[in-house]
């Protein structure tokens, strides 16, 4: 077995809080307690807001004015029916484009995008709306759309004290944005104490996925989405780069297929392979993969009290 702390160092760019990470002292048969020191934590109530800024970041979210165009809004790409995500509809190979990451939890993250190129939702917003790729258009053209809406306007005075602008625009989605996240995954209740929430196979899944060095990268609250980390340690796994990216969020995996930021690997299997490979210079056999998604499908959340689903075809 190649050295994991080997693995790490070549792997780890740009680190955020390793907050709990260390080895876990659980048996397969109990619940963790706080002395555990498990590398993952659970989800968080989302944080206290203003009911007024959260629907107006809701109904935001789903408006097509933020387009130049009309015909497209963030739940275009984020479907909040389902995923957060697309499936890779939204994904153009031949222009680049990366494929979508689900909003879900994304509040979590210590950067935004693959790339890590955003610290703020707003930021990110910004450049969504102004993308040639996305939206295409201005911050500034939007405001004056939305202003002359006269209801919309007067929930901004009500919401903010003024007229939307720029900052409450972008602050209004925001709000919205860092409600969206999936707690009471049947991990998390387990983690929570639930000895019953895990089947033996899954929690012998979460042991090997510890035990392979899995949770060196992905771990905390959002079980990834707090590294940059380089692709690729010990052999190919995406054709193209970017090949140092955020690592992604583990939260909800097994419904946000495809895989990977060129949404190459079309199943959970092949892409917890393609990983085991790439990454740990391991190759896993069948009842390996076996393990490690069964534990994999325990990570899936809820909102606003139902479980978060995949895309729909």
């Amino acid at each position: 077995m190649k050295s994991i702390v080997a693995a790490v160092c070549a792997t780890v760019l740009l680190a955020g809080t390793f907050a709990g990470l260390g080895p876990s002292t659980v048996s397969s048969s109990t619940a963790p307690t706080e002395a555990d020191g498990e590398p993952i934590t659970p989800i968080p109530p989302p944080p206290p807001a203003d009911p007024r800024k959260l629907a107006l970041g809701e109904r935001l979210f789903g408006d097509t004015r933020l387009s130049a165009d009309g015909r497209f809004a963030c739940s275009s790409c984020h479907d909040l029916r389902t995923n957060g995500a697309d499936g890779g509809r939204s994904r153009n190979p031949a222009s680049g484009q990366l494929d979508t990451l689900t909003v879900f939890n994304a509040a979590l993250s210590f950067r935004l995008t693959w790339e890590g190129r955003f610290r703020s939702f707003s930021d990110q917003t910004e450049d969504s709306i102004s993308s040639p790729t996305s939206m295409r258009s201005t911050v500034a053209d939007v405001v004056q759309k939305l202003k002359a809406d006269a209801a919309l306007n007067k929930q901004f005075r009500a919401a903010y004290g003024r007229d939307v602008d720029r900052d409450s625009l972008l602050d209004a989605i925001s709000t919205f944005e860092r409600s969206l996240l999936t707690p009471d995954s049947r991990f998390d209740r387990w983690l929570a104490g639930d000895a019953s929430a895990l089947s033996p196979a899954e929690l012998e899944g979460y042991k090997t996925f510890k035990a392979f060095g899995c949770s060196a990268c992905h771990q905390g609250v959002n079980i990834g989405g707090n590294l940059i980390a380089r692709q690729g340690i010990f052999r190919p796994l995406v054709a193209r780069g970017p090949f140092r990216v955020r690592v992604p969020s583990l939260r909800n995996v097994a419904v946000t297929a495809p895989y990977f930021h060129d949404g190459s690997g079309a199943t959970l299997e092949d892409a917890v392979r393609r990983m085991a490979a790439a990454q740990l210079d391991r190759t896993l056999n069948d009842d390996q993969v076996a393990s490690l998604v069964a534990f994999l499908g325990t990570l899936t959340g809820n909102y606003r009290g139902k479980p978060v689903t995949g895309a729909a075809p």
